[in-house]
């Protein structure tokens, strides 16, 4: 640099700044220099209506209050192929600087290791911020099912309400069946799962899976009065006061209970939160630091209450990210296993 004149010296300094790539430049401004002002999206993988489309317009306010530069993130509905439609364009095409965030469905990065399909995404490579609801899953009836207890299901039909090829409504009755011999009949047609309670009260069917949270605010006083009845839940232990068993009750073999095992982690995703790949990490952290302080504000909690949304079990974005490294570390056979079933 010795033979350089100031006036080359600095025009060498200005070309080397400008070649540094765009993803270098934008990780060096501040997280609230970035936030200040903005008005980003909050993508919701269901139609409007349900737990998901709630559990995101409640947070939503929430991460304005506590992301540094208080952004504003705009609710954007996407639903389409059981969540698989916001997942991709997530993933693919939406910007990868953190003005875009998203609530997708939990059977989201099951369908990535099973490739199921129209999967264009790797779960691993998106930014788990959190889930607010880590709940017990339940198999339900109502009153007018010939069903009873969940031996019945073995000699008695049951029709379901399924939200969609890929949806986890659908996908859990369907390898149940295949697996277990559980007679369920999935009725497709029904775009989310309020639609699908809306179905239940008026007769078209008879039952459904969902967290036992939802049942217990989608109806209301029915599980006491025995207007709708628990037939078992999908983790590995009964659900204490439930007095229904667990689907692993059921299981005769150790394959069987594997794959039991890969479709109750559901529960643990639960309703995930995400951004795109290749968000800068700091506002990854961001995001995750102020997920975790909305889920302890006490008017969020008013406002979930208010809502049907009680918070039980709130998992953090470092604990999501390991569940899904964990899911994707799956055996292979485990895997055909169950994308056989998926099949029949």
């Amino acid at each position: 640099m010795r033979g350089l004149s100031r006036v080359a010296l600095r025009a060498s300094i200005s070309l080397s700044f400008l070649s540094l790539p765009l993803a270098t430049l934008a990780s060096a401004q501040s997280v609230e220099g970035f936030y200040r002002g903005k008005q980003g999206r909050f993508v919701i993988h269901s139609t409007p209506g349900g737990a998901y489309d709630g559990w995101a317009r409640v947070i939503g306010p929430y991460l304005t209050k506590y992301v540094p530069g208080a952004p504003i993130f705009v609710p954007q509905n996407m639903p389409g192929a059981g969540g698989l439609v916001a997942a991709n364009y997530l993933f693919a095409r939406a910007p990868k600087d953190g003005s875009v965030i998203g609530m997708v469905g939990r059977n989201i990065p099951s369908d990535a290791l099973m490739k199921a399909g129209s999967v264009g995404f790797d779960p691993r490579q998106f930014n788990w911020i959190g889930n607010p609801e880590f709940g017990a899953t339940v198999s339900i009836v109502s009153s007018q099912a010939q069903v009873k207890v969940a031996s019945d299901l073995f000699e008695k039909e049951v029709l379901v309400g399924g939200a969609g090829a890929g949806s986890a409504v659908s996908t859990m009755p369907m390898v149940i069946r295949n697996l277990l011999g559980m007679n369920f009949k999935l009725v497709e047609g029904y775009g989310s799962q309020s639609a699908i309670t809306l179905a239940i009260e008026r007769g078209e069917v008879h039952g459904t899976f969902a967290t036992l949270t939802s049942v217990l605010t989608s109806f209301p006083g029915a599980v006491e009065s025995g207007k709708i009845r628990i037939l078992f839940n999908l983790e590995r232990k009964p659900v204490p006061g439930l007095n229904a068993p667990s689907i692993f009750d059921f299981a005769k073999t150790e394959e069987q209970k594997q794959v039991l095992n890969l479709l109750s982690v559901s529960s643990e995703v639960g309703r995930p939160m995400l951004t795109p790949p290749d968000v800068p990490r700091e506002r990854v952290e961001a995001l995750r630091r102020a997920f975790d302080e909305a889920m302890k504000d006490p008017q969020l909690r008013a406002d979930a209450t208010k809502m049907g949304l009680p918070i039980a079990n709130v998992v953090s974005g470092h604990e999501l990210e390991a569940i899904i490294a964990d899911l994707m570390s799956t055996p292979p056979a485990v895997v055909e296993r169950m994308n056989a079933l998926l099949k029949q």
